[in-house]
């Protein structure tokens, strides 16, 4: 867990000015383009500029490495407020957070200082390589090896749907060191892998929806990675480094649930203020109002849960519970939202002209990334039972 001394403390007056910050680039930089950006699945590369002058790639990087130090309950309120604007550009920064938090509860002194500078200012941006062909939840069957060789440790293997594989230049690379370790997690370590020679983007995967954001398969033949890029100089520790990021990142894919589901919510209610049937606007009708009224408490029933959980990392307490409730929720409140905003806007919900079908395309994804919903309810009864002992 993120030690509570490298987080920064935040007033309200404090955060409450970041936050009208990030609105003022949303408004101005992100909103007008969003939908042709979208819809042409182009790269958002004057945003991602954008993000990196307000500090957003070392949002939870410590003050004394260059980065804002802000707690997850800050960070997680700008995830939510982005992800209300276009979903795509909180994956960008998140990913590559991921990645800088596993540097720095894991990393060595000196692997902190040589890449959380660089890392927290954007100039470094990259995310996390986990995800394999024939292996996405059970992280301990991954294939990809590393074998030492001297000063270097040589990699072999493929890495699919690994966001910010093509713009990205530094991943956190989880490989099997031991192939035949019992228990299987103990031959797992994590690197920070920089593009090199060996190190080859094969192709740019095609989405439903999460557009704008580069989706990568990557290849790795005889890669050579320096024995001083082993996040904390010891072997057979990676997954553990790698599952401990995941609670952050289930964290910020709750806020991003967050803030689709309040996206879907305000343009359902604004359409039914507008739209008009048996002479009067729908949103008068029981029906509508229903809808409306079920889509408000889910977004602030995730809200309440996503807090929970952010405040449980910033405390170092283990929060793999509330993180997966937080998820849990706040994804399938995105889903639900999107599909009664689209049934509000009827067939104009159906059209590239409404931001509607963007969210539906958009929150699927929630309930897969970071951990399957399934996966989640698992791990929450797990936790719960250990917990309350008999």
């Amino acid at each position: 867990m993120m030690d509570s001394a490298a987080i920064t403390p935040v007033t309200a007056e404090d955060e409450q000015q970041i936050l009208d910050a990030i609105d003022k680039f949303l408004d101005r930089d992100v909103r007008p383009y969003v939908m042709d950006i979208e819809h042409a699945d182009e790269y958002p590369t004057d945003m991602v500029e954008g993000m990196k002058a307000l500090g957003l790639f070392g949002a939870i990087i410590p003050q004394e490495y260059g980065g804002l130090g802000l707690p997850t309950t800050t960070y997680a309120r700008i995830v939510e407020r982005v992800s209300e604007v276009w979903m795509s550009l909180s994956g960008i920064f998140n990913s590559h957070l991921i990645m800088c938090s596993a540097v720095i509860r894991h990393g060595t002194e000196d692997q902190k200082r040589e890449w959380l500078p660089k890392l927290a200012t954007g100039e470094i941006r990259g995310g996390l390589a986990l995800t394999e062909p024939n292996c996405g939840t059970d992280l301990q069957a991954i294939r990809m090896t590393a074998k030492r060789d001297g000063d270097d440790y040589v990699v072999n293997g493929t890495k699919t749907w690994i966001s910010n594989g093509i713009h990205g230049t530094l991943f956190a690379l989880l490989v099997k060191t031991d192939p035949n370790a019992s228990p299987r997690h103990a031959g797992t370590s994590l690197f920070l892998a920089e593009k090199g020679p060996g190190f080859t983007v094969s192709r740019k995967l095609e989405k439903l929806g999460y557009k704008g954001i580069d989706s990568a398969e990557l290849l790795f033949e005889d890669f050579r990675i320096p024995a001083d890029r082993l996040i904390g100089l010891e072997e057979g520790r990676g997954l553990r480094h790698a599952l401990g990021g995941l609670e952050l990142g289930r964290i910020n894919v709750a806020a991003r649930g967050v803030g689709v589901a309040s996206a879907a919510m305000k343009e359902a209610v604004k359409y039914s203020q507008q739209r008009e049937t048996f002479g009067k606007p729908i949103c008068e009708h029981q029906s509508i109002q229903i809808k409306l009224a079920d889509m408000a408490t889910q977004v602030e029933a995730a809200r309440h849960l996503t807090m929970a959980a952010a405040k449980a990392f910033d405390s170092g307490e283990r929060c793999d519970m509330e993180a997966g409730m937080a998820k849990l929720f706040a994804t399938e409140a995105a889903v639900h939202n999107s599909m009664e905003a689209m049934r509000v806007h009827g067939g104009y919900g159906y059209s590239k002209e409404f931001p509607v079908e963007r969210f539906y395309r958009d929150a699927p994804l929630l309930v897969i990334g970071e951990g399957t919903n399934e996966l989640q309810k698992i791990l929450i009864a797990r936790q719960l039972v250990e917990r309350n002992p008999a």
